[in-house]
């Protein structure tokens, strides 16, 4: 039923759009939900920079995705078509595969990556997502991209290549840099793999699915790189506590709650913009409160990855767009 309303919603909405008389109430609800998704988001790579700063990068990671899962997980499984839509192995086995691809090799790759770059220019690597995306799709399903996104794809490579550049010439670490952009690699990858996957119809669920099996990844890698021995609780700041905190309840509920709600009720063109407003926002909180230089390589790259994504997303379909929700 709650699908069906949903469904109705945006119905109304976009009969209502198409004579230019949004009621101001829907219009409030969107715009909010957007300013989540714009801010929460955005401020995960600055949040992750300051979680890792006395936490142990893997297991914190993990013990993110794990709780956030659980409590998604919890609240989704009983809701909906839980009678025809109950989770089994073959369920949980493709869970686990996609939680391995999107949070050890996509997050946990992203959180490595901030152990030694800016935490805006890694929002700005994983910007490069949509290029992945849209790349994969041609090579692994024959999709071949649209007149805009071909120009996309090698602008936003071209952007990349400025961004990272020479180290001696003020380019960026390579190896955080390359960590970021096998990063993106990987959740596209498992993006793509989610898309046909035996997964649950409920997206709630589903998404919960994931995040307990990544989570459960990533605490398995933080034991395996020895995380655990090093690992002295005196030592944990109450910053990054904190930070934990708010990747859990922001960051993996309150925004992906707000995103779905999006991507079911408002028209995919507004909801894409996340994908290049995040980056803004990481760059600009992480000038204003962590102090991350900005400098004019930066800015000029940073604009030619971000113009490459708006080519790149004004092609896609909305299940696309939701498969791309990194943060």
């Amino acid at each position: 039923m709650a699908a069906v309303e949903a469904v109705k919603e945006r119905t109304r909405f976009r009969q209502l759009d198409r004579r230019g008389s949004v009621p101001r109430t829907m219009a409030v609800r969107i715009w909010t939900a957007l300013m989540i998704v714009y801010v929460v988001w955005g401020s995960t790579y600055l949040a992750i920079r300051i979680a890792i700063e006395t936490l142990p990068p893997f297991l914190m990671a993990g013990i993110r995705f794990s709780v956030a899962g659980a409590l998604l997980f919890g609240w989704a499984i009983r809701r909906g078509d839980h009678a025809n839509d109950a989770p089994g192995w073959d369920q949980w086995k493709a869970a686990a595969i996609a939680g391995a691809g999107l949070f050890l090799g996509g997050n946990g790759g992203v959180v490595f990556a901030e152990s030694r770059i800016p935490s805006g220019v890694t929002a700005l690597l994983v910007a490069t997502l949509s290029l992945w995306m849209a790349l994969l799709s041609w090579i692994a399903y024959g999709e071949r991209p649209s007149r805009s996104a071909a120009i996309g794809l090698p602008l936003g490579f071209a952007g990349t290549a400025l961004l990272i550049g020479p180290v001696e010439t003020s380019g960026i670490d390579p190896v955080g840099a390359a960590a970021c952009l096998l990063a993106s690699l990987s959740w596209a990858a498992a993006s793509l793999y989610s898309r046909r996957a035996k997964l649950p119809a409920r997206t709630a669920v589903s998404t919960g699915m994931q995040m307990l099996a990544g989570g459960a990844w990533m605490l398995l890698a933080g034991l395996a790189t020895g995380e655990l021995a090093s690992v002295r609780p005196a030592t944990f700041s109450s910053a990054s506590l904190g930070a934990l905190v708010y990747l859990i309840v922001a960051g993996s509920l309150i925004a992906f709650t707000a995103f779905a709600w999006l991507i079911r009720t408002a028209p995919t063109s507004l909801v894409a913009t996340y994908a290049y407003v995040n980056p803004v926002v990481a760059v600009a909180l992480g000038w204003a409160l962590a102090g991350e230089p900005i400098s004019a390589r930066m800015l000029v790259a940073g604009a030619i990855i971000i113009a490459a994504v708006v080519l790149i997303l004004r092609s896609e379909p909305s299940s696309r767009i939701r498969e791309e929700a990194s943060s």
